[in-house]
């Protein structure tokens, strides 16, 4: 669905995405309507003031590479090596965080913890 809105005289035609999901703090509030221009949200409906926040502060635009190591740029092969690596020798290993995560991302990460036997853990214990 689009809608269209006047800025400053131009139209901007905005797409509206009903049922959007919020995986901000881990409640994942599920009937959020978002409108957005081609590049950003400018109007969440039903989203607490965190949620608000998230959808609107991220955008489409690439501000950072596909992967980093160390600081530097690397390919998401080096990365996802680097990854296994890291995996391979930690004594115990930790998920943590997931809250500005997809669901599909969250759910691999679960995956990923009883592979390799990683504890999981939220930001909600802070």
């Amino acid at each position: 669905m689009t809608t269209a809105t006047a800025t400053e005289g131009v139209k901007h035609e905005l797409k509206v995405v009903k049922n959007a999901t919020c995986t901000f703090c881990g409640c994942v509030c599920d009937d959020i309507e978002l409108h957005a221009d081609a590049v950003r949200i400018v109007e969440t409906k039903r989203a607490c003031i965190l949620g608000e926040a998230w959808f609107k502060n991220h955008t489409a635009e690439r501000l950072y590479p596909d992967a980093l190591i160390d600081g530097r740029e690397a390919t998401v092969d080096e990365a996802v090596e680097a990854a296994a690596e890291f995996l391979h020798k930690a004594n115990m290993p930790l998920i943590y965080g997931l809250s500005n995560t997809t669901c599909e991302a969250q759910r691999e990460a679960v995956w990923l913890a009883e592979l390799v036997g990683c504890v999981i853990d939220s930001h909600t214990s802070l």
